[in-house]
């Protein structure tokens, strides 16, 4: 016989269940990050290659919003440009309209390096959503975009 289940908890176990799977994967390099091989092949850690990616989607960017977008400080995000200057890969300039403000963009050598990156993603992905049918893939796709809507800063006054 089933037994009726409060909203609280079955949203108790939802949010264990939900915390029991995100460690999984968290466990899981593969997932996480799919550009654990080509770190190695390449002979570059896994922040320099997503700031090959960043810079190389988005364009010249300031330092400080690299390390945002990598997770890292300012500090340590200086390490991860300074290699990839020495080989050649990215190039620091200051912004013309503020002399305190120093962007890094790809070098043509990076340009070619991130265009090699990129294809190693989209295979990775191909071959993780060959896994799914187009029913898990289309719920899976609405699942991450309503989540990353939560998640996205509101420009909302608070109070």
């Amino acid at each position: 016989m089933s037994r009726n289940i409060s909203m609280s908890e079955g949203a108790d176990g939802d949010v264990d269940r939900f915390r029991r799977l995100l460690f999984s994967l968290g466990r899981l390099h593969s997932l996480r990050d799919p550009l654990a091989r080509s770190c190695e092949r390449m002979e570059l850690t896994a922040p320099q290659i997503h700031a090959l990616l960043w810079l190389g989607q988005d364009g010249a960017l300031t330092m400080g919003e690299l390390a945002r977008r990598l997770g890292i400080t300012e500090k340590t995000v200086t390490g991860v440009v300074d290699r990839l200057e020495r080989e050649g890969h990215v190039q620091r300039e200051r912004s013309p309209e503020d002399r305190r403000v120093i962007r890094c963009r790809l070098t043509a050598s990076g340009s070619r390096l991130h265009r090699k990156l990129d294809r190693t993603v989209v295979q990775d992905m191909e071959r993780m959503l060959e896994h799914l049918d187009t029913t898990d893939r289309r719920a899976l796709f609405r699942i991450l975009e309503k989540l990353i809507a939560w998640a996205e800063p509101k420009d909302r006054p608070h109070g």
